[in-house]
């Protein structure tokens, strides 16, 4: 047989190695543990295998399961959905607590002396949405669109932005209904007297989609009397599945494409129509 440690010929017999002097029975006895050394390390990294194997399984299943709860769009969208919400419900705080200053929701727009559009009510809200910086920079006896106001373009409130829409320097992607019977009149601002409609079923804001809207223009959605008047595009967003709307009791809700017919949203569009509405489960 050969030695265990220099392989060196030996006597089966012998306990004493002639070449490297080391004895043969306690080199085997450290060779077999070795080996079973290695035997249960292989075993472990097995069962470690396993475990990750089974673990990143159990993690791609939950993923869906996350995937599968959240609003149509994913994670991001619900997300943004969540910041547009927040946006409309700002909006519609500033515009109540302008109410409660000056007795009345901002008009839409207001009018030089000789009947030119000067603001948008995006402007006169400023000092209630904590902007009274840029409402100090703003200039009231000039148009909105003066040399000097223009410069304020790309200093739009981060609120009035949704967060959906793909960003453009001074573009803003909400509006109020305009009409005859609408929250906002051509002419004048309403008070929430003036409001006989349920005030949770009143839309006070809502998303649109209007091509390049400057912030401090004085534009909005004309309605006249009702939604089928309004211009293609108005009421909608570049949210999955539909836009928000934000009501007259400060409240905002989610309105699904294809759930509200026109006659539903004329409805809910005026202030004063005497309509009973009988809203979806799904109106959230």
């Amino acid at each position: 047989m050969k030695c265990p440690a220099c392989a060196a010929p030996i006597d089966a017999s012998v306990e004493i190695c002639s070449s490297c002097q080391g004895q043969v029975g306690v080199i085997e006895a450290r060779g077999s543990q070795r080996a079973s050394g290695a035997e249960h390390n292989v075993q472990s990294t097995s069962w470690f295998g396993r475990l990750a194997l089974e673990g990143g399984a159990c993690l791609v299943l939950l993923a869906l399961l996350v995937a599968l709860l959240m609003p149509e769009g994913g994670p991001r969208e619900a997300a943004w959905r969540k910041q547009c919400r927040s946006n409309l419900s700002r909006i519609a705080q500033a515009m109540r607590n302008y109410h409660d200053t000056y007795g009345s929701f901002p008009p839409a727009v207001t009018y030089s002396a000789d009947g030119k559009p000067m603001h948008s009510w995006r402007v006169l809200l400023l000092p209630f949405l904590g902007e009274e910086g840029l409402s100090a920079r703003y200039n009231r006896n000039e148009p909105w669109d003066s040399p000097a106001n223009s410069q304020l373009l790309s200093q739009m409130p981060k609120v009035y932005a949704c967060p959906s829409a793909p960003p453009s320097v001074g573009e803003t992607h909400y509006a109020v209904p305009v009409g005859p019977q609408a929250m906002f009149p051509f002419d004048r601002a309403v008070a929430i007297r003036e409001v006989t409609d349920e005030i949770s079923h009143t839309i006070l804001v809502l998303e649109t989609l209007g091509s390049n809207l400057n912030w401090m223009a004085p534009l909005d959605v004309p309605v006249g009397t009702g939604t089928s008047e309004a211009p293609p595009g108005s009421f909608s967003s570049r949210h999955t599945g539909g836009f928000h709307v934000a009501l007259a009791d400060g409240s905002v809700r989610f309105v699904r494409d294809g759930d509200f017919p026109a006659q539903k949203l004329d409805s809910l569009v005026t202030r004063d129509g005497g309509e009973v509405i009988d809203l979806p489960d799904y109106w959230r």
